[in-house]
């Protein structure tokens, strides 16, 4: 199952390795269609590929560091 997502990250967390962490802990595929970073601000939108419970949890963990999650265009099924 794919997702496409918008993520716009804190300040604090620009810097962090947070998407890597994500797709490794749940074994979440990221693919990046479009980013811009500063320094004051992070604004991301990725598809992300994987079992459904796997990014449902991915997301959630996004979310509880502080990330701002938005769905983008809905699901996306192959």
């Amino acid at each position: 199952m794919k997702r496409r997502v918008k993520l716009t990250f804190p300040q604090h967390l620009i810097r962090e390795p947070v998407i890597f962490s994500m797709a490794r802990k749940f074994d979440v595929m990221p693919n990046i269609r479009r980013a811009r970073v500063t320094e004051t601000v992070g604004e991301m939108v990725l598809e992300l590929e994987g079992s459904e419970e796997n990014l449902d949890k991915g997301i959630q963990s996004l979310k509880d560091q502080g990330v701002d999650v938005e769905l983008v265009e809905g699901d996306i099924i192959e």
